[in-house]
């Protein structure tokens, strides 16, 4: 599959932005996930993602 699997999803408005996305794709990098931050606009979260991955999760094209 073509698309993105979202591990994780953190509210944009928080104290401290980004960084509890940021985080917590740097904790799933050490365990050997190509894990990413990107920002949805339509939802105003951050999406911590694995792209291009297969099975199981929240997949979006």
């Amino acid at each position: 599959m073509n698309g993105r699997t979202v591990l994780e999803r953190f509210p944009a408005g928080g104290p401290r932005g980004s960084w509890p996305a940021e985080e917590f794709a740097h904790a799933r990098r050490l365990e050997g996930l190509p894990a990413e931050v990107v920002m949805d606009l339509a939802t105003d979260t951050f999406l911590v993602i694995v792209r291009g991955a297969e099975g199981g999760g929240d997949v979006t094209a």
